[in-house]
């Protein structure tokens, strides 16, 4: 499992933006297919341009922990999405909402890096997966 700090130390050693889009386009393209059962309008993130599911699942480590699957249909959203899923699967809904994730995005400079439109997106995921750990928890 991935922590904030270790994502942050392998985002600042590369150089340049270009290759942290291109670590972000990795990180997506190692997200794991999303069954199809899963793209419902219930998990599509609203408010993102790009065509973005992300779910909940039940952690197999169980104690109220959360897993999360997704995909999106653009690569740099994907890679994204793909280090929100990792930081925030392996945890409780609790520890969810206590996450910073305003300043993990501040310490490795996205929203200068990013157009408004995506920057808004990725929030708007963020939004979703915090609202679907609270539902998850009353369950």
């Amino acid at each position: 499992m991935l922590t904030a700090d270790e994502f942050v130390e392998n985002f600042e050693f590369l150089d340049d933006w270009d290759a942290r889009y291109a670590y972000l386009v990795e990180l997506g393209e190692a997200l794991p297919p999303l069954d199809e059962g899963l793209r419902t309008e219930e998990n599509r993130v609203q408010g993102c341009i790009s065509k973005v599911w992300v779910a909940p699942l039940a952690d197999p480590q169980g104690q109220g922990r959360i897993r999360y699957v997704g995909d999106c249909d653009t690569a740099i959203i994907k890679g994204v999405l793909a280090v929100l899923v990792e930081l925030l699967s392996g945890h409780t809904a609790q520890e969810i909402e206590a996450l910073d994730i305003d300043a993990l995005f501040d310490r490795i400079r996205l929203a200068e890096n990013l157009s408004p439109n995506r920057h808004f997106g990725i929030y708007a995921i963020v939004e979703l997966m915090t609202s679907q750990a609270r539902a998850f928890a009353h369950r």
